[in-house]
């Protein structure tokens, strides 16, 4: 079930209060829009009052001079209605877009706050939803809801003050109707909720399908699915439609229905009204200024209706804004970071570590090693044996359950954040790189990096053949996801980007699994300039690729099972042995023989 199917109710003084808070720093703006409104306001209710005077005081006299004083009054309500309707709107829309602004950098700071378990449990085009959709609703609410409210309110109240002080007998003939504006608008207001939940519902699943699909429109044009997308799409955008639809139905019911029940007041006031003007007990001034006050004073009513609506979605984005805002960090900083040792040489232990992502089932059990200065250490085991999990508890993108994990004796919860993530350059299978340029993606923001440095990066990993070749070299566009770059030249721009970074622990996570055997060779040599000197933990299904490390660990079902060379593991004969005969079974005989490794290229290993 979507959030967004869930509306919650349509006013919760709580969450108002809360949103209320974020127009306390432009108090200022509010007060001065609060005041123009209810000039404004005041203004409109003149207007009808002028037209009485000039009919009664006036033309009844046949006084031409008098009109021409409640002409240039007249005038001057105008241009000053004209006024104070700019500076209201120009004020809140101002307001309105600080408030998205604040909003928005609230919820980004947030999302890059929260830990990896929370991007694990909420999907993306969810996350996007409240960045965008539910704060441009509530700029809604705080441009034309909250504070234009008051207008409508104080046109009632004094539209209301007025018709009493002038007639109240024709004035609760003009009230009586009000029991049909009351019966219309819970009509309109009930069935309006119901519509806007599903409208709300649809959007949702065409958000959903078209993130789904559009990321993986590869797979849906190479197994053929193009026809039975399309009319996948086209069903739930044809109720998103038709929810639309029934939507319009009910405004162009209870718009027209407001107007009628407006007509029969103003035939009301000419009945009853025209027939005390015919008695002398009311002017005809007074019957024009009630049928004028009568238009206005259904108008407020249809638009606080409308304000219902802004009020009841804004309360549904309102609370799931604010259910992010308030999603509590599980991974975070300590209140008072323990320093790394001054010249530390930065081993690494793992100390009886626990860690489940999901109640008790646990992915890592009572793991205990430690990895020295400058030793190349490599990791296999069987898909879900918890390898990348060990990556992601060392730089805490979670915390371990039981035990500990040390950085010269520390614990990585007792680091500071950013001091424990900067020890690690970090080279994954699947490289992120961002809309910008091939110099920006290396640099990735730190400005102390020169062009030069950049290019000495690239240059020691080899991949300045194929960024020399590109039009504009360091200034090369790079599309999103980098669409336009190979699996092997992101991958060599990844590993430009950690050797700049000059990281005091490389980890490698399946670095070299997905490229072809003329870029792995070339990847092979980058990866001996970026292990040169440098502590190296390196995950891995080839076991090619890390035949040559100082130490290789074998996980099982979570548990480190055995540790040693590459020549120590073949002739125990367990796990490790029989992973390499899987993975080797044309060198079976060799390996059982317990012979010397053959030299293989780290293109050469299977799966």
């Amino acid at each position: 079930m979507h959030e967004e199917e869930v509306l919650g109710r349509a006013y919760d003084g709580r969450l108002m209060r809360r949103l209320l808070g974020y127009l306390r720093p432009h108090r200022a703006a509010v007060g001065l829009a609060l005041a123009t409104i209810v000039l404004q306001s005041l203004l409109q209710l003149a207007q009808p009052y002028l037209v009485k005077l000039a009919i009664d005081r006036y033309i009844a006299t046949g006084d031409a001079a008098g009109l021409d004083v409640i002409a240039a009054a007249f005038l001057a309500i105008l241009c000053g209605s004209f006024v104070l309707e700019f500076v209201q709107t120009y004020t809140m829309q101002m307001t309105g877009q600080r408030i998205m602004f604040d909003l928005r950098t609230g919820i980004y700071h947030r999302l890059q706050q929260l830990d990896v378990r929370f991007y694990d449990r909420n999907p993306v085009g969810r996350l996007m939803t409240r960045v965008t959709t539910d704060v441009d609703v509530l700029n809604e609410l705080f441009t034309s809801g909250v504070v234009s409210v008051f207008g409508d309110v104080v046109t009632l109240a004094g539209i209301m003050v007025v018709l009493l002080s002038m007639d109240w007998q024709l004035a609760l003939i003009t009230f009586s109707v009000l029991p049909l504006i009351v019966l219309v608008t819970q009509w309109f207001r009930r069935n309006v909720r119901e519509s806007y939940r599903t409208v709300r519902i649809w959007i949702a699943r065409i958000n959903a399908f078209l993130q789904e699909h559009l990321s993986g429109m590869s797979t849906v044009q190479l197994f053929r699915r193009e026809q039975r997308s399309f009319e996948r799409f086209s069903e739930i955008n044809r109720r998103h439609r038709d929810a639309n639809v029934q939507s319009i139905f009910y405004y162009a019911v209870f718009y027209p229905a407001i107007e009628i029940v407006g007509a029969l007041a103003a035939a009301l006031i000419i009945w009853f009204g025209g027939g005390r003007a015919l008695a002398g007990a009311l002017t005809l001034g007074s019957l024009v200024a009630f049928l004028q006050y009568s238009q206005r004073f259904f108008r407020p009513i249809s638009d606080l209706s409308e304000k219902f609506n802004v009020l009841q979605s804004a309360m549904a984005s309102s609370e799931r804004i604010f259910g992010l805002l308030d999603t509590p960090v599980a991974v975070t900083p300590p209140p008072a970071p323990r320093p790394l040792p001054a010249g530390g040489a930065r081993r690494i232990e793992f100390d009886g570590v626990w860690f489940a992502y999901d109640g008790d089932d646990h992915v890592l059990r009572d793991v205990s090693f430690s990895v020295e200065p400058g030793e190349r250490v490599g990791i296999v085991g069987a898909t879900g044996a918890g390898k990348s999990t060990l990556i992601n508890l060392m730089m805490r993108f979670y915390d371990v359950g039981r035990g500990r994990i040390l950085v010269d004796g520390v614990d990585v919860r007792q680091l500071d954040l950013h001091e424990l993530r900067r020890l690690f350059g970090l080279v994954l299978q699947d490289v992120h790189l961002f809309s910008g340029t091939i110099a920006s993606n290396v640099r990735l923001g730190r400005h102390d990096l020169t062009d030069a440095d950049v290019g000495r990066a690239i240059e020691a990993v080899h991949a300045s053949p194929f960024v020399d070749r590109l039009p504009l070299g360091l200034a090369s566009p790079v599309a999103e996801r980098g669409a336009t770059l190979s699996v092997g030249q992101k991958q060599l721009l990844s590993f430009a980007r950690a050797l700049a970074f000059d990281p005091r622990i490389l980890v490698l996570d399946e670095a070299t699994s997905s490229v072809d055997t003329d870029t792995e060779l070339l990847i092979r040599d980058a990866l001996r300039v970026l292990m040169a000197g440098r502590t190296t933990i390196a995950v891995a299904h080839r076991l090619s690729t890390i035949q040559d490390m100082d130490k290789i660990l074998v996980f099982h079902k979570g548990s480190l099972r055995e540790a040693g060379s590459h020549q120590a593991l073949l002739a125990r004969r367990g796990i490790y042995f029989k992973l390499y005969q899987l993975q080797y079974k044309d060198q079976e005989p060799m390996a059982a023989r317990g012979g010397p490794a053959p030299d293989l290229a780290l293109g050469s290993a299977g799966g």
